[in-house]
């Protein structure tokens, strides 16, 4: 897998290339804004690309808004954005227009450089990953007319696990069920939500979208 970094500060910069370095993954680029990412994407054309979401000149969402950017240009091209703060509205942001290959984490992540290659190589395989802080955060929160009132307990819950990126099997893992229970789960809650078998390449995306709307509230 071929990698471009973006991060402004060098120590953490420096320090997510040794991580790839260490489990095999070439890094091809290293970027300090969105200007020098966006150039080295289209050198390069990496696998992926992980970026800090809080770059120069105004250190507010250039990271964000430079992967929206790959997304569109080059939908093969996988990004994970990083971020010091947990902002569920970013992370639905980065996921509305190209929800594939696209994962938001949060830096602390990075003390475990497994979760960081774990999240890379979901990407490159078209999956969604978003942090399980962020779907922490937002399971209770309600809106009117919430689509997921209809879902029991325990769908809910399968879904937010969905919305974190895992397989069947993670899933059955983390709650002491059998993969077959989890796919009716899953199954149920997809039929309840309206997403129907036309769409079945990314039913797990929809999904994924849907929960993060539906529990995104209006402040943090």
């Amino acid at each position: 897998m071929r990698i471009v970094v973006a991060d402004d500060n060098l120590l953490t910069r420096q320090g997510i290339v040794h991580l790839l370095g260490e489990a095999g993954l070439e890094v091809v680029g290293e970027a300090v804004d969105a200007e020098q990412l966006l150039g080295l994407v289209r050198q390069h054309r990496p696998d992926a690309v992980i970026a800090d979401i809080r770059m120069p000149p105004t250190h507010t969402d250039e990271g964000l808004a430079a992967a929206q950017r790959i997304r569109a240009e080059s939908p093969d091209v996988g990004v994970l954005v990083l971020s010091q703060y947990i902002e569920p509205s970013y992370a639905l942001r980065l996921i509305s227009d190209h929800p594939e290959r696209a994962g938001y984490l949060l830096k602390e992540r990075l003390f475990d450089g497994a979760n960081l290659v774990d999240a890379l190589r979901r990407i490159a395989d078209g999956e969604t990953v978003i942090d399980p802080t962020i779907v922490a955060r937002l399971i209770g929160r309600r809106r009117a007319k919430n689509p997921l009132d209809q879902l029991t307990d325990r769908e809910r819950e399968v879904l937010g696990l969905v919305a974190e990126g895992l397989s069947n099997t993670a899933i059955a893992t983390r709650l002491h069920i059998t993969t077959r229970t989890v796919e009716a789960h899953v199954t149920q809650t997809l039929g309840k939500l309206g997403i129907t078998e036309n769409a079945q390449a990314h039913r797990r995306v929809l999904a994924t979208l849907v929960y993060l709307r539906s529990t995104q509230g209006t402040g943090q």
